[in-house]
């Protein structure tokens, strides 16, 4: 009955372990939401001037990583613009651009620079290399209100406005750039990273009818989404059950099989995703880009080493065992430090944080405990063999003889 009771429960503690964890993949998508109003409803009058304080109608979008941009239209197709993004140091830019290439395109560009001062300066891009990025030249169609920028709690705000010969149906080609370095006497910095979107201002919702953003967007989620399954659930969970169900034999078994193989195809499909997303953005990421690598290579091994495993009875089963388990505890922990420095890459919002904050320290808590209850039993165990052993031989001794 004892025994029947334990698997119930073991269970039943799986399923409420699964349902948690779908609960929290599905809440990702609303906490992202409930963050993006939150940043929309900033008050920008606290810091900003007229008429960038006062956006009537604004339609407030999510352009890229922290991006935001707000901006609304008057009849006579002025558009007031206030891009913001997270801030520490060097220039953040958006430019317009006639054929989507950066080349020919002219750029608002703003930074705070080495006295603390914010500055905000046209840009027209005359050619690649930095020395023809020219200051205060461009063709952008500002309005005889000033350029503004400011910095409010670590986000920085590029405020303008532009006066559109006409708006019906029109795609403006954005570009989307930022250098961790300050411009050196108004000439910019190499970028860091940088993308393009193609931007519809006549929309009523600022809809994007052809993005690379979306694209490169879809593939980020992919990736994180790919790498969170595969090693914060079905991996960790596959090695759990091996450790804490060996008892339950062949059950733990065909559990940890089936659940490593399905982990091993979705880490095999994040580093892909990964792969192509780093050839699409062609952004320095040598140390996750090397462990996702290493990772992949020590997961192949595992999987050629479950068809070389050696039988029960050889005198190599032991150390098989041994190098199967410490490479698999490896994996998970170069996987769990790898999906840390991703998040801190990719400047993942605060619902990727906490969703993988809780799955780490729920994995980490359950194995403490499950350790423990399994140290406790083999201490019992260990207790009740030696008495019994004990009974054996003082019986063996007290025995009469004939």
């Amino acid at each position: 009955m004892e025994e029947g009771n334990e698997g119930d429960q073991c269970k039943l503690s799986f399923i409420l372990f699964v349902v948690i964890i779908l609960n929290l993949i599905s809440s990702i998508g609303g906490a992202q939401d409930e963050e993006m109003n939150r940043l929309c409803d900033k008050d920008l009058s606290l810091f900003l001037p007229y008429p960038y304080s006062n956006l009537s109608n604004m339609v407030c979008k999510s352009l890229w990583n922290s991006y935001l941009l707000r901006y609304s239209r008057s009849s006579n197709n002025e558009v007031t613009i206030v891009l913001s993004t997270i801030y520490t140091t060097g220039w953040v830019g958006i430019g317009f651009s006639p054929d989507g290439r950066m080349l020919n395109s002219s750029c608002m560009v703003a930074w705070v620079n080495n006295e603390g001062r914010g500055r905000i300066r046209q840009y027209k891009v005359n050619g690649l290399s930095p020395s023809e990025i020219k200051a205060d030249q461009g063709q952008l169609p500002l309005t005889n209100v000033p350029p503004y920028m400011a910095l409010n709690s670590a986000t920085i705000y590029l405020a303008f406005q532009l006066k559109f010969n006409y708006l019906h149906d029109h795609i403006t080609h954005l570009l989307l750039a930022f250098s961790t370095k300050n411009p050196r006497h108004l000439q910019l910095t190499l970028h860091d990273d940088k993308t393009s979107i193609d931007f519809d201002f006549s929309s009523a919702n600022g809809a994007a009818k052809s993005s690379s953003t979306t694209i490169v967007s879809y593939m980020r989620t992919s990736h994180g989404t790919l790498a969170l399954l595969g090693w914060t659930i079905f991996l960790p969970l596959g090695a759990i059950l091996a450790r804490y169900l060996e008892k339950r034999s062949p059950l733990w078994y065909y559990l940890h099989v089936f659940l490593q193989f399905i982990g091993f195809l979705l880490g095999v499909a994040a580093i892909v995703a990964g792969l192509s997303l780093n050839n699409v953005l062609r952004v320095p990421v040598a140390t996750h880009k090397g462990l996702g690598i290493s990772i992949l290579s020590l997961t192949i091994f595992q999987v050629m080493a479950f068809f070389w495993r050696p039988s029960n009875n050889s005198k190599y089963r032991n150390y098989w065992k041994m190098l199967h388990h410490w490479i698999g505890r490896i994996c998970l922990l170069m996987g769990t430090v790898n999906i840390a420095i991703g998040l801190h890459i990719a400047n993942a919002g605060i619902a990727w944080k906490i969703t993988y904050g809780i799955l780490v320290t729920s994995t980490l808590l359950g194995v403490i405990v499950l350790e423990v209850r399994l140290r406790l039993e083999m201490k019992r165990t260990n207790v009740i063999g030696s008495i019994h052993h004990h009974h054996h031989h003082s019986g063996r001794d007290e025995m009469p003889t004939k």
